[in-house]
């Protein structure tokens, strides 16, 4: 089997990007849009101490909406990655321990959140969209050369060599 072109393996990473990206844009800006509601889905996990409900219903939109630009923008790319690997990895983590608790909540992802009647959870559904996102944030964590981003304009994530023509670069 012959593996995927570096040209084919960069618009497939640039694809993940922006799907990436698009995905914290979104879920920033619902959770941002109505903070009172951000703040009664956090508080509905029963993680945090109260005094701490606050604080992350606040960042967390900010958060998100600062991760999806710098993933959208392509600017240290691998390292935006890899915060959104360990921000999905603790999503998971909440929505796991809520359903092990038999907590009955909505994630509040997508904006709402709080308790829901027993059956209207979709924790298994929740969990396999995260891991799903986990998987794009992977690749770029493991591969952050893109098309259209700014380590590429800014000469970074550049391979030794050049993968298309196998010649040490600059020759």
């Amino acid at each position: 089997m012959r593996r995927p072109s570096p040209k084919a393996l960069d618009i497939i990473g640039t694809l993940v990007r922006l799907g990436l990206a698009a995905m914290w844009l979104i879920y920033g800006a619902v959770k941002f849009s109505d903070p009172g509601q951000t703040y009664v889905a956090v508080r509905a996990f029963d993680i945090l101490p109260g005094s701490l409900v606050g604080f992350v219903a606040t960042t967390m939109p900010l958060l998100e909406l600062v991760v999806g630009v710098v993933v959208l923008a392509g600017l240290a790319t691998r390292f935006a990655a890899a915060v959104s690997v360990l921000m999905l990895l603790a999503f998971i983590a909440a929505i796991a321990q809520a359903w092990a608790r038999g907590l009955t909540i909505d994630c509040g992802c997508l904006g709402g959140g709080g308790q829901v009647a027993a059956g209207q959870t979709e924790y298994p559904q929740e969990i396999l969209r995260d891991v799903g996102y986990l998987l794009l944030a992977g690749w770029l964590t493991v591969r952050p050369r893109t098309l259209f981003s700014l380590d590429g304009w800014l000469g970074w994530n550049r391979p030794a060599r050049d993968e298309y023509s196998g010649e040490p670069e600059g020759t």
